[in-house]
Formats: structure tokens, C-alpha cells, sequence
């Protein structure tokens, strides 16, 4: 078992008047050939978006995209005719497939900060598709809870399916001193996504920190005294 910590500041950084996007691994201009993703994750990115503006219509091919909101609301649209509020406590997953356009707005008053992650999906070429899911209600238990996933232990409880069979994601809202297990897999991507933890034999990580665990074998993360909530990967 081995413990990779990757701390917030650490991160590549893309900045823009309208934008703040910290990359988890190699991304668009910045590439790293020892850092181009963590099992099947390829994209982890916070991103911050300021009112009135967004990522304009623009292509994916063969990816299983998932959207999770911290802060804010974000607005999707594409070319598949979906359309679609996305807002903390609601899952989202777009799968791009053989093709597809779709772009990402903040037509709100205040800044949206939301984390966008993308895998590789099991096969190519599949039908675009697209899907939401209220989980709030469910996050209120304070235990891991499955938000998107495509690993059989979690067919009929998670919340949205993605296609890719070895790979699903968990998200925890640990009340203050509130403690979770981590899964037993060979690859366990644990992002801080609000508030601050620490895990067993890494230590404290705070907001926005990351941690990659190689034959992660149950790990505990308890949160701070002001609480958390914690983004799992679990990939096989």
C-alpha cells in the first residue's frame, strides 16, 4: 500500500478573468508525461466560474463525464437536445460517446465552484447519452454514498451508471469528527472536496488536497471539527 498526498497549491493552474481551474492531472496546456491521470480517471478539475460566463458549445468524444457542484448552479446544454440545472446535492453525468457538443454556464449571480471528472469509458463509439439524479436526501446519512458508477457492487444503489465496469465514485458529507472507511481496491483517489480531514496514514489534508492510494486497504478519513465532504474514486 503507498499514500501519494497532492496538495491544492501544487496543482497546474488555468486563469482566466471569467475562470479558476486547478488541474489534478496533465490538462490542456500543461503536460506532465509522470502525471497524466490515476487509473481510469484522466480529468479531476475544480473549477471556479464567474457569474454571467462559462465554456461556450464545444466537442467530447469517447468520455464518461461527471459533474459534481460544491457551490453555485451550472447550466448544460447540448447537442443531444439535454438540458439541465446542475446544483449541489444533484448528480451528472454526460457520456460523450461517439460524439458530442455541449456547453457549461453560470447565468447565476455568484460563482459556481464545481469539480469535473472524466474516465475512460470500457468501449468506444457508444450512443452519447446523459443522466441526473437527486442524492441529497441520501448524503444526510454522513456514510459514503455511491453517486456514479459502473462496478457491479453498486448496480442497484447508485445514482447514476457510467461505462466503465472497473471505476465508480462515492461522495461522503462527514459531520464534524464524522469518520468513513475507504473501499479495498487497488487504486482510491480521495479528493477534500469542502472542509478538512485526516487520513490514516497520510495524515490532514485540507480543502481541495488529494490523495492517491495504491492497494488502498480500508483506510479511515475522519473529518475536522468543522466537517467535510470527500470525493472516493474506487477503481479496479
Amino acid at each position: 500500500m503507498s499514500i501519494d498526498v497532492r496538495r491544492a497549491g501544487d496543482r497546474f493552474l488555468t486563469t482566466e478573468d471569467w475562470l479558476e481551474s486547478r488541474h489534478s492531472f496533465s490538462f490542456g496546456p500543461y503536460y506532465d508525461p509522470a502525471n497524466v491521470g490515476f487509473g481510469a480517471l484522466l480529468v479531476h478539475n475544480d473549477e471556479v466560474v464567474a457569474p454571467g460566463t462559462g465554456f461556450d458549445l464545444h466537442p467530447h468524444q469517447d468520455l464518461e463525464i461527471v459533474t459534481w457542484v460544491l457551490r453555485g448552479a451550472l447550466v448544460h446544454q447540448d447537442s443531444e437536445g439535454h438540458s439541465g440545472i446542475v446544483y449541489p446535492g444533484l448528480a451528472q453525468r454526460m457520456s460523450a460517446g461517439s460524439g458530442i457538443r455541449h456547453s457549461e454556464k453560470n447565468d447565476a449571480g455568484e460563482p459556481v465552484r464545481y469539480v469535473q471528472m472524466w474516465v475512460r469509458p470500457d468501449e468506444i463509439d457508444l450512443a452519447p447519452s446523459y443522466q441526473q439524479a437527486e442524492v441529497d436526501e441520501a448524503l444526510s446519512t454522513g456514510e459514503l454514498v455511491p453517486i456514479a458508477s459502473g462496478l457491479a457492487k453498486h448496480a442497484t444503489s447508485t445514482a447514476i451508471r457510467i461505462n466503465q465496469r472497473g471505476a465508480g465514485m462515492t461522495v461522503a458529507r462527514l459531520r464534524p469528527e464524522g469518520t468513513v472507511e475507504l473501499p479495498v481496491a487497488p487504486y482510491v483517489h480521495v479528493f477534500v472536496a469542502l472542509g478538512s480531514v485526516t487520513l490514516e496514514g497520510a495524515g490532514e489534508l485540507h480543502e481541495a488536497d488529494a490523495a492517491r492510494i495504491v492497494a488502498a486497504d480500508g483506510q479511515r478519513v475522519t473529518a475536522g471539527a468543522g466537517g467535510a465532504e470527500i470525493l472516493v474514486w474506487e477503481m479496479r
